[in-house]
């Protein structure tokens, strides 16, 4: 993980790092927080099967992922589920449909920051398959996978893999 070492108010070699959540300069006495940031994943459902993608890019390359995303500002979790399943998929979603599941701390690793995030889990049901167009989209597959076909380490985050482990066990 990098290290932040300047202070963004008096410009001094001077941040300490807690090692947790805060950045401090004793020079001028500037605190910097490194809050947790807001993340929505969607289980896509059509009866006994979800609707995974791969992920075209770091992190976690190759692996699969529930669509979703990071929560913009002045959005709610579920307008984010909404932008980012249309962004990724093409798909339409009715919010009002969207089924909160539960919260799981996560840390999403981009060009070595640590990003710890609180992933919230959604899932929506959908009336048949569909297949989306990948010339527009973030990802490189997307694929239906019945629930007892999903192995654990095929997924992107441990979020994902502790939501699911516990997922699988109610359905």
């Amino acid at each position: 993980m990098k290290i932040l070492e300047y202070c963004p108010d008096c410009g001094e070699k001077s941040l300490h790092w807690d090692g947790e959540k805060k950045w401090s300069c004793p020079v001028c006495n500037f605190n910097l927080y490194n809050n947790v940031a807001g993340a929505v994943a969607v289980v896509i459902r059509h009866d006994d099967e979800v609707y995974l993608t791969r992920r075209v890019r770091d992190p976690k390359k190759g692996k699969l992922d529930l669509a979703g995303g990071f929560v913009d500002p002045k959005e709610s979790a579920e307008e984010a589920c909404k932008r980012e399943l249309f962004e990724e998929l093409q798909l339409t979603v009715d919010i009002s449909k969207l089924r909160y599941l539960t919260s799981l701390p996560n840390v999403y690793q981009y060009k070595e920051i640590d990003y710890h995030t609180i992933d919230l889990f959604y899932e929506y049901h959908v009336p048949e398959k569909f297949e989306v167009n990948l010339e527009a989209s973030e990802i490189s597959e997307a694929v239906w996978i019945p629930l007892r076909d999903l192995a654990l380490e095929d997924l992107a985050f441990d979020s994902q893999k502790t939501f699911f482990k516990a997922y699988l066990n109610k359905n």
